[in-house]
C-alpha cells in the first residue's frame, strides 16, 4: 500500500517562503483520493491546512492560509506539494502529509500519514 513520506521542512524568518512536498512511494494514488496537508503545532490539536482531489486537482484552504499556501500536484511522480509564502509565526508546527478515500478536510477520513517534517518560523 502506498507510503508518504515529507520533505522540505526548515527553519526560517517570518515573511519567508518554503515549499514541501510529499512523496507516495509503494502503490498508485487512485483519482478518487484526497491528498491534504494538516500541521501541528506544540500543544496544539492537529488542524487542517490544503487539500486537493487527486483527479482534478480542485483544492481546499484552511482560512488561516487562504492567499498564503499554495497545494499542488505531480500525478505521474506520485507527489504533493505545499507551497507557503508569507510564513508567519503561528505557521510553525509540524506538517503531515496524508491521503484519504475522498474529498474532505475531516481528519478521521485520512488513513495513510506520513511522519511530518518541522517548519520553524522565527519572528
Amino acid at each position: 500500500h502506498v507510503q508518504l513520506a515529507e520533505s522540505g521542512g526548515g527553519s526560517v524568518q517570518a515573511g519567508d517562503s518554503l515549499r514541501l512536498s510529499c512523496e507516495g512511494s509503494g502503490g498508485r494514488i487512485y483519482s478518487s483520493s484526497g491528498m491534504a496537508w494538516f500541521r501541528q503545532a506544540p500543544g496544539k490539536e492537529r488542524e487542517f491546512v490544503a487539500l486537493i482531489r487527486w483527479s482534478s486537482g480542485t483544492t481546499l484552504y484552511a482560512d488561516s492560509v487562504k492567499g498564503r499556501f499554495t497545494i499542488s500536484k505531480e500525478n505521474a511522480k506520485n507527489t504533493v506539494h505545499l507551497q507557503m509564502n508569507v510564513l508567519k509565526s503561528e505557521d510553525a508546527a509540524v506538517y503531515y502529509c496524508a491521503r484519504g478515500s475522498s474529498y474532505t478536510s475531516v481528519q478521521s477520513s485520512y488513513f495513510t500519514w506520513g511522519q511530518g517534517t518541522q517548519v520553524t518560523v522565527a519572528s
